[in-house]
């Protein structure tokens, strides 16, 4: 059993880059170390630093912290908002902290390798989660089909409008691999599709703000000429939406990623043809309780991928109620359901229409 390493944790946290979270049982107690509650696992520390606070990442960190409360993990918290040195600047804290392993949402795909070198020669376990980075000496990774979901969201838009017309596109942060692998999934389905054209494309980082500005550009450049929106998340696509509301479009189907509690929203009023359900709580809390896993020495599967489910009208009440309506009880059940998804491989199954266990 690995022995806990967070003693000097609370002399790191005290410079002001660490612990903007911890969760746990004991947290901030040094003392605590290597201690058992009454989930008989012995309590660790993980580092976690996420590429920024997006719609998706708060629905995870809840997740990862209702995961934690319950095994004895005290989690370290930081965004990076975006920024390559500001995450490299926090795990190099985590690496002098000591702790029992790093878990990781990167900014960039081939970013942070110094400080993969320093865990890795510190014998820290490092892990990237939803995001990936390229590097061989991670100890785990735990991540979507990013293909195999921008190949779904790109399908439903070419059903929706009958394989013709002008699409336009709004990507995640360039160079990341959300961006990289949903984008190519993209392109897969486009060049099935000659009568298609893509009018723009262009990154609108995620957000949601920036999507609007975005599509009020293109409005301006290209007008009725737009007959869908692809947009690589929710959040982006929530943007595209507004946008084209304020200039009294209100017929162009828009589809998204992530499944985010709006997202879900705009699904059931008709205003989004569909989402793939990326569910943050569920996606996210499986990487932490692997990375925990591991660090235990409990046999898992290793590196298990989460394919996203296609939400439609015909599911989307299912995944409101675990998102939204129903949350409270979804969290409730979130430990048991997370730990028997590590055990079968099948990370995103959460009783969905259209899910096989």
């Amino acid at each position: 059993m690995k022995k806990s390493r967070i003693t000097s944790i609370g002399a790191i946290a005290a410079t002001g880059l660490l612990a903007l979270s911890l969760t746990g049982c004991g947290a901030g107690d040094p003392n605590a170390a290597g201690s058992t509650d009454a989930s008989g696992k012995e309590r660790i520390t993980v580092g976690v630093s996420v590429y920024d606070m997006s719609s998706f990442v708060t629905e995870g960190k809840e997740g990862i912290d209702t995961y934690a409360a319950e095994n004895n993990i005290e989690i370290l918290w930081n965004s990076a908002n975006l920024d390559v040195n500001t995450q490299a600047s926090q795990i190099d804290q985590y690496v002098s902290a000591g702790v029992d392993a790093i878990v990781v949402i990167p900014v960039q795909a081939d970013s942070l390798q110094p400080q993969i070198a320093a865990a890795k020669a510190a014998d820290i376990p490092f892990f990237d989660v939803n995001a990936s980075l390229d590097s061989p000496d991670l100890t785990g990774s735990v991540q979507p089909d990013d293909v195999a979901a921008g190949e779904q969201e790109a399908q439903m838009m070419m059903d929706a409008i009958g394989g013709k017309g002008n699409v336009i596109i709004l990507q995640g942060p360039l160079g990341g691999s959300g961006e990289i692998n949903r984008g190519k999934g993209i392109d897969n389905v486009l060049a099935k599709y000659p009568d298609v054209k893509v009018l723009a494309k262009d990154t609108a980082n995620w957000k949601r703000d920036e999507a609007v500005n975005k599509v009020k550009n293109w409005i301006s450049a290209f007008g009725d000429d737009i007959t869908g929106v692809i947009a690589q998340n929710d959040d982006m696509g929530l943007g595209a939406l507004q946008a084209l509301k304020e200039a009294g479009k209100t017929d162009i189907p828009i589809v998204g990623i992530d499944g985010i509690a709006d997202g879900l929203a705009a699904v059931k009023s008709g205003e989004f043809i569909g989402t793939s359900l990326q569910n943050g709580t569920v996606e996210l809390s499986a990487g932490v309780a692997y990375a925990a896993a591991v660090v235990r020495g409990e046999d898992v599967k290793k590196n298990p991928v989460y394919l996203m489910p296609a939400i439609t009208s015909e599911n989307v009440d299912q995944a409101i109620e675990h998102v939204v309506s129903k949350r409270e009880d979804f969290l409730k059940g979130l430990t048991d359901l997370t730990n028997k998804n590590l055990v079968s491989g099948n990370i995103a199954f959460e009783g969905l229409t259209g899910q096989t266990e």
